[in-house]
């Protein structure tokens, strides 16, 4: 007799003859099922009105939102809109945030976002951290249990490394990690397009091996303003054509691929010093400079063929003569984006429980003013339902069209069969392991990161250190960020043997500094690992006052050298520093490729794609060879 897991792989042949929710069904429990345990409980989906089948035809299809669909896509899509009440329509434009850990199915948080999908309709889910196995599990579970398959979404960048499965303290072994790409920023100081292209590729394998459809990134903010509290590394740099470059190969790599890029945050976010987690920025520039800056790089992704453009919590006050934020302006989202720069994708607002959005308009206000801008999704809203409430009661008193309802769906379900969402819903977990965290995805990481790394400043001609001499090793970092500086630390001193390393914290207080203090006196040479970590809602990042002025003092012998390994500004807290790197991000890759610059074994060449204003201009960057160590 065949086992039932032969019986439902022999099915699942037959495709075109299974209808999609049969279909999905049926692939759900082939996941669930093994020859010898047979089914677990509850691995059936929830029962569902009937949704027209998907064509069978052959793809992948190109996620270039120009490129028209197939005749047959076409018709599924619009015999799937007229199947759906315009309640079951403003859902699919909601999408909810689902952290990858595990969590049981009774679990309260997660049991509501698995009533959201299978009562409510939602449209698409956000992923957020969690182990890459966790986030496909949950993607599957969550899968199986929607009348349409969801559009599954991922804040990746730096790659898909962002979904790590975080640090066991105090045995510090990792958790597991998709891999974790150097920074945009750092790609930027390399200025390679191919190395944009490349970090593409890899965050959208890794994506859609997970479940993964729909990227946000890149993103193809000009960070101009070196205030700029949330963008920072995120961004290729200051310079618009370079970064519109290197948006355009960054699209082209994640949709080859296979996941749908996003471009954020529209119509540019990079000249603020707001975070719009906690308040709303306001840019005061006329449009033509936001043509000749902002809009650059936009344009250039929107020309790579982008499947999508996520908004920014940003007002615009001298262009548009208010402060509305650009996600509820439809003069913004339809009138610049869709009529002035042809964009034909899907549009997202960015989160929706920010504070540059949610502190002056309440949950139904802002979902029906986004709808009424041109957003297709509306992200992460407070209250799921009162969201969908209040666009359905909008539509029926006339204030925001059935057409455009219609519009937004179409373009939702356009992509879900573009990225495969519809054909194949449920992802292998198996299979991942064959994709995510490969050991060439690593070493292209660690390729990258080997251009990125930029001296920026060595008046001693310190750089490549000797061996031999007495040194200290201070790495900084934040408390609850346990693994920072921990890769640079142990490739330093294998390169250094006698290394004295020694680490501080925002919370270091200035007994202890004072000690640190007497003991790098005895040393010949210091070198100051810092790591301040860009984190979205947490406000302004540098380093902890006390902490830099104990670097500033030690700088004063001359003999200091400091990695910045995040924020490459932070050099204005200690302007004396004899020696400065900057790697421009996190991760094993950057690390290590600045401890071994540091210490001779490669060559140094970045080029920084920012101006530290006081100090260095963009494009500014020492050279080093491996044969100039002493």
């Amino acid at each position: 007799m065949r086992s039932l897991h032969a019986v439902l792989a022999s099915a699942l042949g037959s495709i075109r003859i299974v209808t999609g929710i049969r279909q999905r069904q049926l692939m759900l429990m082939l996941t669930l099922c093994a020859p010898v345990t047979g089914c677990m409980p509850g691995a059936s989906a929830a029962s569902t009105a009937a949704v027209p089948s998907a064509p069978a035809l052959p793809g992948p299809l190109s996620l270039d939102p120009t490129v028209p669909l197939p005749p047959a896509h076409r018709a599924w899509v619009e015999s799937t809109l007229t199947s759906l009440s315009l309640r079951a329509r403003v859902a699919q434009m909601v999408m909810v945030w689902v952290l990858g850990d595990y969590t049981g199915a009774y679990e309260p948080g997660f049991a509501e976002i698995t009533r959201q999908v299978t009562e409510v309709g939602v449209g698409g889910v956000v992923m957020s951290l969690g182990s890459p196995i966790e986030v496909a599990a949950k993607v599957n579970y969550l899968q199986g249990r929607s009348r349409i398959p969801l559009l599954v979404a991922s804040d990746v960048e730096p790659g898909l490394g962002r979904l790590e499965g975080g640090v066991f303290a105090p045995s510090l072994m990792s958790g597991g990690s998709a891999t974790v790409l150097p920074s945009n920023m750092a790609i930027g100081a390399g200025g390679r397009d191919r190395d944009a292209e490349a970090a593409g590729r890899i965050t959208g394998r890794e994506a859609r091996a997970i479940g993964i459809h729909l990227a946000f990134a890149p993103t193809a903010d000009v960070n101009n303003n070196p205030s700029n509290p949330v963008i920072n590394t995120r961004s290729f740099g200051e310079d618009p054509a370079a970064v519109a470059r290197l948006t355009a190969a960054f699209v082209k790599g994640v949709q080859e691929g296979g996941a749908a890029a996003t471009l954020k945050h529209f119509p540019g976010h990079g000249d603020t010093d707001v975070d719009s987690h906690l308040g709303l920025p306001v840019i005061n520039v006329p449009r033509a400079r936001l043509d000749a800056m902002e809009l650059v790089p936009f344009r250039a992704g929107i020309a790579a063929g982008a499947a999508s453009v996520m908004t920014a919590h940003i007002a615009l006050p001298v262009v548009y003569g208010d402060s509305v934020p650009a996600t509820l302006r439809r003069d913004v989202m339809t009138g610049l984006l869709r009529d002035t720069l042809g964009f034909r994708g899907l549009t997202v607002t960015d989160a929706l429980t920010m504070d540059g959005i949610a502190r002056g308009y309440g949950v139904a206000e802002s979902a029906v003013r986004a709808v009424r801008a041109g957003d297709d999704i509306l992200l992460m809203p407070g209250n799921v339902e009162e969201a969908i409430d209040a666009v359905v009661q909008a539509v029926e008193s006339g204030s925001i069209s059935r057409e455009q309802i219609a519009g937004a769906v179409r373009r939702i379900l356009e992509l879900k069969l573009r990225t495969g969402a519809i054909a194949r819903p449920m992802v292998s977990l198996e299979a991942l392991r064959e994709v995510v965290g490969l050991p060439e995805h690593t070493e292209t990481a660690r390729d990258i990161a080997s251009r990125a790394v930029t001296l920026m400043r060595d008046r001693g001609d310190l750089v490549p250190l000797t061996r031999g001499q007495r040194t200290l090793l201070v790495v900084y970092a934040p408390d609850n960020d346990v693994a920072a500086g921990n890769t640079f630390a142990s490739t330093f001193t294998a390169a250094m043997p006698g290394t004295r390393t020694v680490r501080v914290t925002p919370r270091t207080g200035e007994l202890a500094l004072d000690s640190l203090a007497q003991s790098a006196r005895s040393m010949e040479r210091v070198v100051v690992y810092t790591y301040t970590r860009t984190l979205e809602g947490a406000g302004r990042f540098a380093i902890a006052p006390r902490v830099a002025e104990f670097v500033e003092q030690l700088s004063q012998t001359g003999r200091v050298v400091v990695v910045a390994g995040g924020n490459p500004y932070v050099i204005k807290q200690f302007p004396s520093v004899s020696s400065y790197m900057v790697t421009y991000g996190r991760g094993a890759a950057l690390e290590e490729a600045a401890a071994r610059a540091l210490t001779g074994q490669i060559s140094i060449g970045g080029r920084t794609p920012v101006s530290l204003p006081g100090f260095f201009r963009a494009g500014d960057g020492l050279t080093r060879s491996v044969e100039e160590r002493p």
